[in-house]
């Protein structure tokens, strides 16, 4: 998505615990570096079942459908009272294919350290399209639970090939499709198949292997170094994305973003942590990374390269960090250092 105008209406979400606050701290840097958003503030999560009963309000929704482009921050999907899940909810509403997850080292001197791989996800089929059900046994009505997943053949080609172009955009040099075809013959065997015919499609430009999913996950905390662009299915994918995101820190630096045809959804994948809610010290990194990467969606990848090189200078060189890093900074300091670098 690319645009010329001089402002791009987006859909803002702030969401439950630390959401409001680490929004709040994403606006002033996104304003320091002059992004071209307009806000259009909506409910979600706890907030819109306070406001409307509803974790998911109809306006909602059509602020998103109107502007194509949202920011959310954490969001809590309330337990019991028959509420869907609003992610799932909100993929399957707009047909939000992809789910892409970048994990990139910032903090230095880790374990594993100079990280930089992308992992893509199916974010519409698989076992997260499960229709599930209970077989009685003997008295037991709950005898046997029962999940069947699937996966098409026209989705598995059409997330497989994204992985692919944004490996051509972005001069990656390697792609690996992730299955387990050995056991799952049919269900990702034709995810393999069709990612095989995909890679004879990019073959000169863009390198192609592959890998069982536990092989890749063993390979993932040995050597993730050899890993570049991971492509994989729905559940496998949504394992690996938390599994890489302990390689540089925790869900507190993974940003997220959840592609589709006509809306586009960024986000903190990380939860509302409601513990530390109000306490001024909540990291607001990986939702700025999530804004960064809607920067780089909509066309304006000077304003995403100007927020990454300040968050180098604060954090990677400069060392000041909040709490979960093992810093002492609050989210007023951390947002103040990198608006001081955007000056």
């Amino acid at each position: 998505m690319t645009t010329d105008s001089k402002t791009i209406p987006t859909t803002l979400i702030a969401g439950d615990g630390i959401g409001p606050e680490i929004v709040e701290s994403v606006i002033e840097i996104l304003d320091a570096v002059g992004a071209p958003f307009e806000w259009d503030r909506q409910l979600a999560g706890m907030a819109g079942v306070d406001a409307v009963n509803d974790p998911l309000p109809k306006q909602t929704i059509e602020s998103i459908r109107r502007t194509g482009l949202a920011l959310k921050g954490p969001l809590t999907t309330p337990v019991g009272g028959g509420f869907k899940s609003i992610n799932v909810t909100l993929r399957q509403e707009f047909g939000l294919f992809a789910n892409l997850r970048p994990t990139k080292t910032i903090v230095p001197g880790g374990k594993f350290d100079k990280i930089d791989l992308v992992l893509f996800r199916e974010n519409l089929e698989g076992y997260y399209a499960a229709m599930e059900h209970y077989i009685p046994v003997g008295e037991d009505p709950k005898g046997i639970a029962l999940s069947s997943g699937f996966n098409s053949r026209t989705e598995c080609r059409r997330i497989v090939k994204y992985a692919f172009e944004y490996a051509v955009k972005n001069n990656r040099k390697t792609v690996t499709i992730v299955h387990k075809a050995n056991i799952l013959k049919l269900l990702t065997g034709l995810f393999l198949e069709e990612g095989r015919k995909v890679a004879e499609e990019y073959k000169g430009r863009v390198a192609f292997n592959e890998r069982i999913v536990d092989a890749c996950a063993m390979q993932l905390v040995i050597n993730p170094w050899q890993f570049d662009v991971i492509v994989t299915t729905n559940l496998f994918g949504d394992i690996l994305s938390d599994l890489t995101a302990g390689l540089v820190g925790g869900l507190g630096m993974a940003p997220g973003a959840n592609i589709g045809e006509k809306a586009a959804v960024f986000e903190a994948v990380h939860g509302s942590a409601p513990d530390i809610a109000g306490k001024g010290i909540a990291n607001p990194l990986a939702l700025l990374l999530a804004a960064v990467m809607m920067l780089q969606h909509v066309g304006r990848q000077d304003l995403a390269d100007r927020i990454d090189l300040a968050i180098k200078k604060v954090i990677t060189d400069g060392g000041l960090r909040t709490k979960d890093l093992g810093g002492d900074a609050s989210t007023k300091d951390l947002t103040a250092a990198l608006k001081q670098q955007l000056v």
